[in-house]
């Protein structure tokens, strides 16, 4: 088989590339190697930039999420016992939000694969790029007892950090750039009211929480817990009584409570590989950068590398320009660096850091007073979270 461009990854980041290449015509294929039913069951963040929206809009899959994604202008940081809000329409120039979780974006990109019979290739065992320094590297993967091998021009490596597509990369030409972070989050979906129209931050001594949502019938929370818990240490009535611990009283009375119907710790981590470019295989995605949630960069810093290889691979192709292509790498990145350097500000304003001196306590919380005194670091702020320009 020989396609134009072959997709390593069939989450959102290769699902969006496939449908907007799609539509320009150019011909390409996803390989996943888990099942359709598997990626869609995965919980993840759903705070979506407004660049991220209108990439959906421009791949035709932005309908359901404009009827049924909450926009909002602005969130909340729980702290001192107060709640104070960050006003993004205001400070951003005008921009919001989206709140519409990353399941249903992969499977509105799904449905849009669908509908275009586009080529997604589920349960691809043992994927392997080949000769991605050459002119003319392949894909190879197994289905059953059988090889089968994609020639292609281009192979776009969206496999998540475990994926083979950056081990593919010789150790030489790589450098990596790591934090772990000494705690993670212990998150719970429960069918229950939002406790609150915006997502809340909370600052705390016993640690840091997040109220989310998905829907208005749909609520994600979140609580800072050391790394040595396990999901099995917290029922239900634990997690509700120490989210309720770290919101400030009067909003604490706001929350309903009830059954989980999913729950999980995930680490805290920040991650760079550069470069993001190796002969004609080009990381995209979790393959390349990862993020602390807790600036929501991860998702939407993918949509910024699927914009800009979009944007190169239909230079390429349709006016025979490679500029786009070359720079790519430098152009990711340079965002990339940005959206870290943002969540890692997120992520040492609002936790509880457990080796942490005095001293760096009482920055941070005058980081926190700074930031509610001063318009212009509220401006940073908003203009960061609503997603810097591609």
């Amino acid at each position: 088989m020989r396609v134009q461009v072959c997709i390593i990854g069939g989450g959102p980041s290769g699902l969006l590339l496939s449908q907007l290449l799609h539509l320009q015509g150019i011909d390409t294929i996803v390989l996943e190697r888990a099942s359709r039913d598997h990626v869609l069951s995965r919980i993840r963040a759903g705070v979506l930039e407004h660049g991220f929206a209108e990439l959906m809009r421009e791949a035709q899959c932005g309908e359901r999420m404009d009827r049924e994604g909450e926009i909002h202008h602005g969130f909340n940081i729980a702290h001192d016992g107060v709640l104070d809000r960050i006003d993004l329409y205001k400070y951003s120039g005008g921009n919001s939000v989206l709140v519409y979780g990353q399941t249903e974006v992969t499977r509105d990109l799904y449905e849009a694969r669908d509908r275009l019979g586009g080529k997604v290739v589920h349960n691809a065992a043992d994927v392997q790029p080949h000769d991605i320094a050459s002119g003319q590297p392949f894909v190879t993967y197994r289905s059953g007892d059988q090889t089968i091998r994609i020639d292609c021009d281009y192979i776009i490596g969206a496999d998540g950090f475990h994926g083979v597509s950056r081990k593919s990369i010789p150790k030489d030409k790589l450098s990596e750039y790591e934090r772990v972070y000494p705690f993670g989050w212990l998150g719970v979906l429960s069918r229950t009211k939002p406790i609150n129209p915006e997502l809340i931050y909370v600052k705390h001594e016993r640690g840091f929480a997040l109220c989310s949502m998905r829907s208005q019938v749909l609520s994600r929370y979140y609580i800072q817990v050391p790394l040595s818990d396990k999901v099995e240490d917290w029922s239900d009535d634990a997690f509700w009584d120490e989210l309720k611990r770290r919101l400030p009283p009067h909003v604490a009375t706001e929350l309903i409570t009830g059954p989980s119907i999913e729950k999980s710790i995930a680490p805290l981590r920040s991650y760079v590989a550069e470069p993001m470019r190796y002969g004609r295989l080009f990381l995209a995605g979790d393959a390349a950068h990862i993020f602390p949630p807790t600036g929501a960069r991860g998702l939407n810093s993918a949509a910024s590398d699927i914009y800009y290889l979009y944007h190169g691979l239909v230079d390429h192709y349709k006016k025979s320009d490679d500029k786009g292509l070359d720079d790519y790498s430098q152009r990711a990145l340079a965002r990339i660096w940005k959206a870290q350097r943002f969540s890692w500000w997120m992520t040492m304003l609002l936790h509880r850091f457990p080796d942490r001196i005095a001293y760096e306590d009482r920055l941070q919380d005058t980081d926190m007073a700074y930031l509610f005194s001063s318009e212009a670091a509220q401006r940073s702020l908003a203009e960061n979270y609503v997603g810097l320009p591609f």
